[in-house]
């Protein structure tokens, strides 16, 4: 099966609110696929669709080759993980008995624990209480509970907008880790900056409606300055043209052992993303 996810025409309504307008995309088996835009903008309700937490207004969404309707069936359960804004922990357990249960219910030996436990930054952790953590501390809980079984797809909402930077680089290669056993995940993030770090492919959402769909470095390349800035060794810039005047140029600074750093002005996702919808990402 090429693609894990397949959708087409998706739109949701609550009352007179549409939530998601004509969304059609879909994501291929083991990559990391990216569905970015701010707060409210049809991110998290998608996934709620395309895990049977919702029912489409109309539309089709097909996960593993079935209709979502279907994925209620405890063989598609066991290969999918979860992390939503509903997502919780057991607060009078511990860690590690919160854990426990889950390796319990899919079947995984118990030595898997410290290995997630090491993923996510918390070796050491495992005889606190739950209800004792800090927000960032009980969020690394719930994405090491997501990986225990090493889902087949792995839906992440906002996996790390309550994580500091060194733990977020934890989460960041324990994703990597999964991705590379053949892990598909799909990703819902605001940050676009952790959007370029993971993903393959990206799509941009803006109230209920996917604006832009592709790769990061396409997106960033196609919408390009023809310019680059080189940064000298006595501290200036110097902006040159792209093409053979501006290599010409770059090669005279590079002879004389004056080139610190060459940037090529591309945008970034975040420029991308308000240039296109007209929307800032807060």
């Amino acid at each position: 099966m090429e693609n894990i996810i397949e959708v087409n025409g998706l739109e949701k309504s609550f009352a007179t609110f549409e939530a998601l307008k004509h969304v059609s995309f879909h994501v291929k088996k083991g990559e990391i696929f990216g569905f970015l835009g701010p707060s409210g903008s049809g991110k998290t309700t998608t996934i709620k669709i395309l895990t049977a937490q919702l029912k489409a207004t109309s539309g089709s969404a097909y996960v593993f080759g079935v209709p979502t309707s279907q994925l209620q069936d405890p063989k598609y359960r066991k290969k999918i993980g979860i992390i939503t804004d509903n997502t919780s922990l057991y607060g009078r357990l511990s860690v590690y008995d919160n854990l426990k249960m889950y390796c319990d219910l899919y079947d995984v030996p118990e030595s898997r624990i410290k290995e997630v436990l090491a993923m996510v930054n918390l070796v050491g952790e495992e005889k606190k209480v739950v209800s004792k953590l800090s927000k960032g501390m009980t969020q690394r809980i719930i994405l090491a509970r997501a990986f225990l079984h090493e889902p087949e797809l792995l839906f992440l909402d906002e996996p790390t907008s309550a994580l500091d930077p060194v733990n977020t680089k934890h989460i960041y290669e324990g994703l990597m880790k999964l991705k590379a056993k053949g892990t598909t995940i799909f990703l819902t993030t605001h940050d676009m900056q952790e959007a370029e770090t993971l993903c393959d492919r990206v799509a941009f959402l803006n109230e209920g409606e996917i604006q832009l769909m592709d790769e990061p470095k396409k997106l960033r390349y196609e919408r390009g300055s023809s310019t680059m800035t080189v940064v000298l060794s006595d501290g200036s810039e110097v902006t040159l043209p792209k093409g053979p005047a501006g290599a010409e140029e770059l090669y005279q600074y590079m002879q004389a052992n004056r080139v610190v750093s060459v940037e090529t002005n591309n945008p970034t996702l975040g420029d991308i993303f308000v240039e296109v919808t007209g929307r800032k990402l807060a």
